[in-house]
């Protein structure tokens, strides 16, 4: 435990992973990071908020996220836990994919025994005003669904902020900025049967920094790193625009709870230090596929992705043309597209890469899904790095060998709980040039 481990990104799951290690005994623990603080602005985790909800069409995933929201509750995690409530809903108009997905994660609400008391049904506009006053301007035509009351979110950029300060404190070294990108791990020389063993890191500034351990949890850009990867983890945006409120306005919005039309977007109560209204569109995500992998990676430099598409736009002012009619019209600021590591069945993947020795690890795939375990995901690594046969216990968390003529495209509505088509970056790239 005293030898020198490496973890590539400072998001959410290097930030938990340093943290669980450095509980579990680990003494020489370095995370490099290519920005230049923490929370890096390339992290899908540098955000203002995230949802926190048990309810999943899996148990598995509702079982854990139920010890995450016990652990968000303890000191370090709890000022950034707020228990606002899950408005989860579908409106008039809704594709009946939708309306069935939100029908599961009701039915999976309501069976569950630590969920299940906090559960109100929404069959009528005047259903959702008895619990949320504030959408009373909101015509919400057709709207019917449930409120879960045992959900909420979490402030993410202040939560990671937390995490690293107490990481600091306790001796964890952060290498940050542009030259501590990792630019490649660094092995000794295959063996006959194809193995090898990584003995460190270089870093874009041409340093190398030796290690016994390398855990890579590089989000959307894992790939770059661990090619061999392939389209097991790609990366995958949603867009995320926000509406600047008055003083007045964010009072009155204060301690609503996450509003989830599932056909047309989400919102947050809005930042109580911006005054900054949070808006996610739904929608297939989109990918930029590499022309000679096919695998997905985020585009070079961030500014590429600081926009909202049109038809997003279109989505998310349609969302508050239900609820808060008053700030349909107004301007979108801090507009991007959050590039994040997905996998086709939503499952993570934390696991030692084939034929390295268990010189190295993944910890990725948090699929959209992923924040609301911050305060435990470095728990599995811990569970993994203590296996004495260095076999990852949970068969879904596995690395998984690519299936041959795979893409990133090869996912999008077939994922249950997504709709619509996924596109290529390309595409909505150059239709930005022309505006």
């Amino acid at each position: 435990m005293s030898d020198p481990l490496l973890i590539v990104g400072a998001g959410a799951f290097g930030l938990s992973t340093a943290l669980h290690l450095s509980k579990a005994g680990y003494t020489d623990i370095t995370v490099f990071d290519k920005d230049d603080s923490v929370p890096p602005k390339y992290s899908a985790a540098n955000d203002l908020n995230k949802i926190v909800r048990a309810e999943y069409e899996d148990d598995f995933y509702s079982d854990l996220t139920i010890k995450a929201i016990s652990a968000w509750r303890t000191p370090l995690f709890a000022p950034y836990y707020h228990q606002t409530g899950f408005l989860h809903c579908v409106s008039k108009t809704c594709p009946e994919k939708a309306v069935g997905t939100m029908k599961r994660f009701w039915a999976a609400a309501e069976k569950h025994a630590n969920i299940r008391r906090h559960v109100v049904p929404i069959n009528s506009r005047q259903d959702i005003l008895d619990q949320v006053w504030q959408f009373q301007d909101g015509p919400l035509t057709g709207w019917r669904g449930y409120l879960n009351r045992f959900a909420g979110y979490a402030q993410s950029g202040h939560a990671l902020a937390a995490v690293y300060r107490e990481l600091c404190k306790i001796g964890v070294k952060f290498r940050l900025g542009p030259n501590n990108e990792v630019a490649q791990i660094i092995y000794d020389g295959a063996s006959s049967n194809g193995s090898k063993t990584a003995r460190g890191v270089k870093t874009k500034d041409g340093n190398f920094y030796p290690a016994k351990l390398v855990i890579v949890a590089a989000g959307a850009w894992v790939s770059r790193l661990i090619p061999e990867i392939g389209s097991q983890v790609v990366a995958k945006a949603w867009s995320v625009a926000h509406v600047k409120l008055t003083d007045d306005e964010a009072s009155m919005l204060r301690n609503i709870p996450v509003t989830y039309a599932r056909d047309l977007g989400f919102f947050f109560e809005p930042d109580p230090k911006t005054n900054l209204l949070k808006l996610c569109p739904m929608g297939g995500g989109f990918i930029n596929s590499d022309a000679k992998t096919s695998v997905s990676v985020p585009p070079e430099g961030h500014a590429r992705s600081a926009f909202m598409p049109a038809d997003d736009e279109r989505k998310v002012r349609q969302l508050l043309a239900h609820t808060l009619p008053a700030l349909a019209e107004r301007p979108l600021v801090n507009k991007l597209l959050c590039w994040f590591a997905d996998t086709s069945d939503s499952d993570y993947i934390i696991d030692y890469v084939p034929r390295t020795s268990s010189s190295v690890v993944v910890v990725s795939g948090d699929s959209g899904h992923g924040f609301k375990m911050f305060p435990i995901v470095g728990s599995w690594v811990t569970d993994l790095l203590s296996a004495t046969d260095g076999t990852q216990r949970e068969p879904r968390w596995r690395w998984k060998m690519p299936t041959a003529g795979s893409s990133a495209s090869d996912w999008g509505e077939s994922v249950s709980w997504r709709v619509g088509e996924t596109k290529e970056f390309s595409s909505i790239e150059a239709i930005k040039s022309k505006i």
